[in-house]
């Protein structure tokens, strides 16, 4: 046979097109290709079983070759094959309605994401890297005739009859100048390896298979922990072994398969993203798995592997799937499922994880309500003393000790247990507990908790006086009189000489320390989140603290009783500089003066 023809595509400009706009992304031209290849062999594999081929199918391979010298690179299969009308039936007709609404569509984009595979342009995306491609192909249907088409790049086609006597399918690129970098034998095999490495036809480059074994196509049960883990360390090498895993195999109502892992965090937050690996079909996608999972799973490792995520669409296409959603819905439910599951069975083992889980958990609560549901179950609270209670049951175990005047329940927290160490010792003398957030998400989960919990406030043991922290209506009787007391705030207010330190005489308790610095819980919470970019007009707003003065103290007591007026503002400086160090809040100059005043005492 001998043809020749137009491409029937209606319009002369799709090549050009095709060229600029997904020019960005060549690179995908050999995942396109080698999939249609894994397609034609699956085909005859069908058609096999079927009984409609009596041929052996027992050692279907896609095999990729390259030339340097002759500019070619080779795609061949032993599938199904086509003949000559199916050539022209698939290849010459580009089968979409509007080509010049395609055009207006998309040649402001260079999104490639966007135009393959939602015209079925997959094997056209050989001529972004070719001048001329050539197919030559033997139907595996009996009696049929070996043909040879070609085509340049334009809408122009040769249809002719050839010679091979196997079945199956070449696709023979010759390649472009402006292309030459996919001649070269590392750069195609790491193209193979990127996207190809778990199709379920072998496939072979240069002799070399380069498939792996897919674990996520298999049953749960045929499977043990070893064959996890190994399987962990093929798609991670010189990785720790994983905390757990979950394996996804989901047929209605959509389709989803796959292995997601609980990596170990370091506790220096040092987290990367993108290690998901989104799969069509076995078929790598992307790595860019936003929209598909949770935000807060994003730093989970593994693959997901679904056919009802559409191929090669850009992300705003994504958001709008149903099935994504769906998929992203049913990856959460799953998770927290887990999760469950493994606190149900062995909650201490649970527990020697949650330093890893805790971050995952806290996320998902603070960005997604129907896992805060579940997770109130699990979620497990510190204290300083390293006990962990579940947040369901914290509430019951410190409300008689910390409920306020208000019936409010107030729960204590450090964010560095050892600067905050005196602190938490004074709030233990009364019998109180602290908990400790110290991780980056924690400012952000103690405020979703406030919003979540009722009649709870969340507060750092040291942004106020216990008797502040606390508020009781029984209140401790000043030792001071009223003009005492006049006294006093007067010496401290000379003796800081700060109008950012706002001072006040309070009755507390003797063993108490003499004086107490602290920013107040709401200012230091907008300070935190302005410095995050959450507020920035508050990172550069100045710092405002309480100076609380313990009149019943016996340092303050002798303030009143000195008699020269340099002594006691002496005195008085002293004392705030001994609650100022205990904040870590004492430096230059202030420091220095610091040192020297305790020298001289310690040398008295």
């Amino acid at each position: 046979m001998e043809e020749k023809g137009n491409i029937s595509i209606h319009t002369e400009n799709i090549f050009p097109i095709i060229k600029k706009f997904l020019y960005s992304d060549h690179e995908i031209f050999l995942r396109e290709l080698v999939s249609n290849a894994v397609d034609a062999s699956q085909k005859l594999k069908k058609i096999a079983s079927l009984g409609e081929y009596a041929g052996d199918v027992s050692d279907l391979k896609v095999k990729v070759n390259f030339s340097a010298e002759d500019k070619t690179i080779t795609i061949s299969d032993n599938g199904i094959g086509m003949t000559g009308e199916e050539i022209k039936k698939y290849i010459n007709q580009i089968a979409f309605s509007g080509a010049t609404e395609f055009v207006e569509k998309f040649k402001d984009k260079g999104d490639v994401k966007d135009i393959i595979g939602k015209f079925g342009l997959g094997f056209y995306s050989a001529f972004m890297v070719s001048e001329r491609v050539e197919i030559r192909s033997l139907s595996s249907k009996e009696g049929s005739e070996a043909v040879r088409w070609i085509c340049d790049g334009s809408t122009e086609y040769e249809l002719t009859s050839t010679e091979k006597t196997d079945r199956g399918t070449d696709i023979i690129l010759h390649v472009a100048e402006d292309s030459t970098e996919f001649l070269d034998k590392f750069r195609l095999k790491g193209i193979l390896e990127k996207y190809c490495k778990f199709l379920p036809i072998n496939i072979a480059f240069e002799d070399e298979v380069i498939n792996k074994n897919p674990l996520w196509t298999k049953a749960p049960s045929e499977l043990k922990d070893e064959d996890y883990i190994a399987f962990y360390k093929e798609l991670y090498p010189f990785t720790e072994d994983p905390l757990f895993w979950i394996h996804l195999n989901v047929d209605y109502p959509f389709n989803l398969t796959g292995i997601l892992y609980f990596p170990k965090v370091k506790a220096d937050f040092e987290l990367h993203k993108n290690k998901i690996q989104l799969y069509s079909r076995q078929v790598f996608i992307t790595d860019e798995v936003k929209d598909v999972v949770p935000e807060f799973l994003m730093l989970l490792h593994g693959v997901i592997d679904s056919p009802d995520i559409p191929l090669n669409v850009s992300r705003s296409y994504l958001q709008a799937d149903g099935n994504v959603k769906k998929i992203n819905s049913h990856i959460t439910k799953k998770v927290a499922d887990k999760l469950s599951e493994l606190f149900r069975n062995d909650q201490s083992a649970f527990e020697s994880k949650w330093d890893s889980l805790g971050m995952f958990v806290k996320y998902g609560m603070i960005s997604d309500d129907k896992f805060y549901e579940k997770a109130v179950d699990f979620c497990l609270l510190k204290n300083t003393e390293g006990l962990v209670v579940p947040l369901n049951n914290y509430k019951d175990k410190v409300s008689v000790n910390q409920t306020d005047k208000d019936g409010n329940v107030i729960w204590l927290y450090s964010n560095d247990p050892g600067k905050q160490d005196m602190y938490i010792q004074a709030a233990k003398k009364r019998g109180y507990d602290v908990l400790v957030f110290d991780h980056p998400i924690d400012s952000h989960f103690i405020s979703h908790m406030e919003r979540k919990l009722e009649k709870t406030n969340l507060k750092r043991v040291d942004s106020d006086t216990l008797d502040k922290l606390v508020e009781q209506d029984s209140k401790k009787e000043s030792v001071l009189t009223e003009t005492e007391k006049e006294t006093v705030q007067k010496v401290f207010e000379k003796a800081i000489n700060n109008t950012n330190y706002k001072v006040s005489i309070e009755a507390m308790a003797e063993d108490e320390l003499p004086v107490t610095v602290s920013m107040p819980e709401f200012m230091r919470r907008m300070k935190e989140m302005g410095n995050g970019g959450g507020m920035m007009f508050m990172g550069n707003f100045p710092d405002s603290y309480n100076v609380a003065v313990n009149g019943n103290h016996p340092l303050i007591q002798r303030i009143v009783k000195e008699g020269e007026e340099v002594k006691k503002e002496e005195l008085a400086k002293y004392a705030y500089q001994i609650a100022m160090l205990s904040q870590n809040l004492l430096s230059g100059s202030e420091l220095t003066s610091f040192i020297g005043k305790s020298v001289e005492l310690v040398g008295k």
